[in-house]
């Protein structure tokens, strides 16, 4: 499956493996220079001020700080489960993210410029597999609990909202191709989907026992007394 989603990495690629580099063919390469050309050519003082706000919700810091208040929430409310989905699904996604970061070795769009200042490699965007792992595993927490059918619809429509928005934002800051971000799309959806088969047999553990199934609060248990007198049949 990897080697599969790596197929869309812009050229050119070089895997270094045993000191061998392997290039790999993009179809994507020419949107991929295209965008990341017009975006840097447009980019203003404003432009950038705006961008990086709405890149925020899928930086470390931000994810960090709702990370540990989500923590503390499961802690009290003492849901081990959720509390173990939610750490092994956003940090454990993040650290293999930066593992594929080492593997593919890709550099940025743009190193240097006026509002250029990226340190590190560019595929798969961090921004935006944050953005979705955290968005998505919320939301995919919330939603269970709602009932309003339109609620439960602009739950996920603003955790879509959120993570395109960060994966826009990296594109046209010229921190990542247009295949960075998708990448980390299908990154962050494909852990989660994991996370949530992984976990399934947790969470059935903890099903609580449906309602019929116990006795009526109102019921009232009358004791079965023996007698020593044997019923006798009607056919006796």
């Amino acid at each position: 499956m990897s080697s599969l989603l790596l197929l869309f990495v812009t050229n050119p690629l070089v895997i270094p493996q045993n000191g061998v580099a392997i290039a790999m063919v993009n179809p994507l390469a020419g949107p991929d220079h295209q965008f990341a050309a017009w975006f840097h050519a447009h980019l203003t003082q404003t432009f950038v001020t705006v961008l990086r706000a709405l890149c925020e919700p899928g930086s470390s810091e931000w994810i960090g700080v709702v990370l540990f208040f989500a923590v503390l929430f499961f802690v009290w409310k003492r849901w081990w489960p959720s509390l173990a989905t939610l750490i092994v699904a956003v940090p454990g996604g993040m650290l293999l993210n930066e593992l594929v970061k080492m593997l593919v070795h890709r550099p940025r769009p743009f190193v240097a410029g006026q509002f250029v200042d990226w340190s590190g490699y560019s595929f798969a965007s961090g921004h935006t597999i944050g953005a979705t792992l955290l968005y998505g595993q919320l939301a995919l927490f919330i939603v269970p609990s709602i009932k309003a059918r339109r609620w439960r619809t602009l739950t996920v429509a603003g955790a879509i909202l959120i993570v395109l928005l960060v994966g826009f934002s990296r594109i046209a800051l010229g921190a990542h191709y247009l295949t960075d971000v998708l990448a980390g799309v299908v990154f962050g959806l494909l852990w989660l989907a994991l996370c949530l088969i992984a976990g399934k047999p947790m969470r059935r553990n903890r099903l609580p026992i449906p309602s019929n199934l116990l006795p009526d609060s109102g019921a009232i248990l009358v004791p079965i007394q023996q007698t020593g007198e044997r019923a006798q049949s009607p056919l006796s």
